[in-house]
Formats: structure tokens, sequence, C-alpha cells
């Protein structure tokens, strides 16, 4: 992720680079040895993609209800996926956030009122500066209501003509979802100043002002 996002990005990112690279030492390990605890049993999962998941973690974490989120790739063909085989483009995955929740303090409409806000629905190129299907955007049901609502809720952003083009966000059944590597979770709080970088440089927080104007997500503050 590093090296792909930082040469596209625009010039003075090579010190960002090297910075961040040093920083990781000995590389990734394996994915889901993160070492979270298990989720408890009134728990219930939502899946979203919004493109790169650094920027996904915290809008959802901030939400009281939500227990914990999961960086991961999903809606590919390839079992266990590395972060280098998504972001090549050819395994068919998306960087995506798993979102586990307790239905009772935070509701479905609730998420996908956050997950809009935080993404270019009418991109069908990507998100932002980070570009192919790997990026996509994507709500990935996990039962008949989460489909029913999803839906609803992107009717009500045609009906309300907010936009000129189509919405490309895809709204499929959740398949199989494979958590990134362990450098990859919760990245906006382990390394604030390089999320905040990447995050500027990438015309995430610019985009979103654009199109949703004060209903914008994204305003989210790393911890120091």
């Amino acid at each position: 992720m590093i090296r792909n996002r930082a040469l596209r990005v625009g010039a003075g990112v090579v010190l960002f680079l090297g910075v961040c690279t040093a920083a990781f030492g000995k590389g990734p390990v394996p994915a889901g040895e993160s070492g979270a605890a298990k989720p408890p049993a009134n728990a219930a999962r939502a899946t979203f993609a919004g493109g790169c998941f650094w920027c996904m973690q915290g809008p959802f974490d901030e939400l009281d209800g939500v227990f914990e989120t999961t960086s991961g790739y999903t809606g590919g063909h390839v079992e266990n996926p590395r972060y280098e085989q998504v972001s090549g483009g050819g395994t068919g995955h998306t960087e995506a956030v798993e979102v586990t929740y307790d239905p009772a303090r935070v509701s479905y409409e609730k998420l996908l009122e956050v997950f809009w806000r935080n993404v270019d629905p009418t991109d069908a190129t990507g998100q932002f500066c980070d570009k192919g299907s790997q990026y996509r955007s994507g709500i990935y049901w996990h039962d008949a209501e989460q489909k029913r609502l999803a839906e609803h809720s992107r009717a009500e952003l045609v009906e309300q003509a907010r936009f000129d083009v189509p919405i490309a966000t895809e709204i499929v059944e959740a398949d199989a979802f494979y958590p990134a590597e362990d450098y990859h979770q919760d990245y906006y709080t382990k390394n604030p100043i390089r999320y905040r970088f990447y995050r500027t440089r990438c015309g995430r927080d610019r985009r979103l002002r654009e199109i949703w104007g004060d209903e914008a997500g994204g305003k989210h503050d790393p911890p120091h």
C-alpha cells in the first residue's frame, strides 16, 4: 500500500515512502494475526468498501455501538489474498472494512449514512486518488434486511437528485472477507501523521466536501 499510494499522490512523496518503509521494519505479518478478541454474542456484521481501508475505519470506530472494525479484502476469487496481490488488481477483491456492531445501540441505517458520506458514489473508476477495481466502492449485505435498507438508501440518494451522473457503488451479497495484514489495521491511530499526509495528498476530504458539503464524513481526527 505504501509504495503504490505514495507514487500516486504527487511530488514530494519520496521522503514519505522512505520514512514509512523504514517504520515498518520487518514488513507485514500474516493476515488474521492481529490478536483481536472475539466479538460478543449479540454482535452483527456490516461490510463496506470505500477506497483506501485506512480511511474507512475511523468514521465507524467513532460510533457508539461499534465494537471493532477490521480492514480487509472481499469480493474476489482468490483465497487468503495478500496486499501485494490485491493492490495489483488481479484478484477481483476490493479493499473493505468489516464493522462489528451492536444493532441495539447503532442501527444499520446509521452505518449506511456514515458510509455514503465517506465515499464518492459517482466514481466508477475507484475512489479519490486510488484507481482500479480494487478501490471500488460497495455495500456488501449479510441478510435480506441489510439488502433492503442498502437499496433503499441508494434509492433515496437518487430521488434527492444530488448527483448528475449515476451512482456507481455496488450493492451485492457479502462474500468471504479476509483480514488485511496487521500493519494495515487501525493505521490512522498507529501512524496519524503519515495517515493525514496520505489523506490530504489523495484529495479525499476536499472531494467529500464538494459532494456532501457540511454532511461530509472524514471529520474524525486521529489521536496524537
